[in-house]
């Protein structure tokens, strides 16, 4: 039986490597195609996209994606530090029970329905308080924190939470008020699942598409400011996507977008891995 289950485990993980593997190597085949009717140059630092003038300038797509995924992480990392802390530590045991459900109920939220929100309630507020369109990346920020607290505080406070309790006591019984103690042992000890949760919060931000979508103006321009219009990679290839063919540099455009998108998460993944590792040691 346990050999039966080893060989079920080894084949499941094969199975997976290979499904990610390939959907890999096709995208990737399939936008690096791109390079024989546009130059890497073009497509990379042009802001000239215009696929009826045959013109793939995809820098506002990228720089707004990056730029969109770190105001929604700074807008929502202090929130779910603070409620995380909130529920590991300071919360009385029936309201935590009450609340980890309730913030676990949001990771199931469908997007559309943030994007409905954010299209009904938030845009107009922005656009009343600021005499703007209301549309732009601040909305979209605002959105995506959001959708990424829950499962940074969710992670964030079971790291916490399952720290050593001779931490905890040994500061303590040192003469450390409790917030000393949180600030300066409980949340550095801590870092490695805080920064996990960063990781699957970004992963979400990076690669949102409908909440995004309805709430960020679709100009293909870098934005001048937070409540300019722009685009993101994943709104440009949703958007874009049905009006193209196979085998078109405008299609091909499209699938270099998406491994970018690839390349980014696995170099977000990358990067926070490799300092957590070194917060560890």
């Amino acid at each position: 039986m346990d050999v039966t289950m080893r060989w079920i485990f080894v084949l499941s993980a094969t199975v997976v490597s290979v499904v990610i593997f390939s959907i890999i190597l096709f995208v990737g085949v399939q936008g690096v195609t791109t390079f024989k009717d546009v130059s890497p140059m073009e497509f990379f630092f042009s802001t000239d996209w215009n696929p009826g003038s045959d013109k793939f300038g995809a820098f506002p797509f990228i720089y707004s994606t990056l730029l969109l995924t770190l105001l929604a992480v700074v807008l929502a990392l202090p929130l779910a530090i603070l409620g995380a802390v909130f529920m590991a530590k300071v919360a009385p045991k029936w309201m935590r029970e009450i609340l980890r459900p309730a913030t676990d109920l949001f990771v199931g939220i469908p997007s559309v329905v943030y994007g409905f929100i954010g299209l009904t309630v938030i845009v107009p507020f922005l656009a009343k308080v600021t005499g703007t369109i209301g549309y732009g990346l601040l909305p979209s920020a605002i959105i995506l924190a959001i959708m990424i607290m829950p499962t940074i505080l969710s992670i964030s406070e079971d790291a916490i939470r399952t720290l050593p309790r001779k931490l905890e006591e040994a500061s303590l019984a040192l003469g450390a008020t409790r917030w000393q103690t949180i600030w300066n042992i409980l949340l550095p000890a801590a870092r490695p699942g805080i920064m996990t949760g960063v990781i699957l919060g970004m992963g979400r931000a990076i690669g949102e598409t409908m909440a995004v979508f309805m709430v960020i103006g679709n100009s293909p321009k870098v934005p001048s400011s937070l409540l300019d219009s722009t685009t993101v990679l994943t709104t440009a290839i949703v958007k874009d996507m049905g009006n193209t063919f196979t085998g078109t540099a405008w299609n091909n455009a499209l699938y270099l977008m998406s491994l970018i998108l690839l390349l980014l998460s696995l170099l977000l993944i990358v990067l926070i891995r490799i300092t957590a590792k070194r917060s560890e040691a």
